[in-house]
């Protein structure tokens, strides 16, 4: 399980470190891909597996279908966590989710999100905004 939010330092040459608490669940490998809003998307390899199979069941007749195929699959890297706890970010996944020197990795439970600094303080402001529509949005559906 992937929980908290934490600051880390990307170098020249696009590594991150990982979360300490986050690197035994990366044992078999990890897929780093765009993600929704601007950031980007880390799933352990079992996750990733999950997740595009459900994709690749989706009809291509539909555009979403083939939207999200595009958005999840075409800039996918996969990888390892190197000795140093580190995993690498191809450079245009920095470039699409504008991360630059200062990055914030954010755990989502099955998966985690690495943000722009900047990127992130602007989503959680938003956050903070919409707590009561999100609120609202739950006890329609029952949680």
């Amino acid at each position: 399980m992937f929980l908290g939010e934490y600051e880390h330092s990307v170098d020249i040459k696009g590594r991150i470190a990982v979360p300490a608490k986050f690197r035994s669940q990366l044992a078999g490998g990890l897929v780093v891909t765009r993600g929704f809003e601007r950031c980007l998307q880390v799933y352990p390899m079992t996750q990733w597996q999950e997740l595009s199979t459900k994709v690749s069941g989706l009809s291509l007749g539909q555009q979403e279908a083939r939207s999200l195929r595009r958005i999840l699959f075409a800039q996918a890297f996969d990888t390892e966590v190197d000795k140093q706890g580190r995993i690498l970010l191809p450079q245009a996944l920095r470039e699409y989710a504008s991360i630059g020197e200062d990055a914030v990795v954010a755990g989502m439970d099955t998966y985690f999100e690495i943000w722009a600094k900047q990127g992130w303080e602007a989503t959680l402001a938003e956050l903070g905004d919409e707590g009561n529509s999100v609120a609202s949005t739950l006890a329609a559906l029952g949680i």
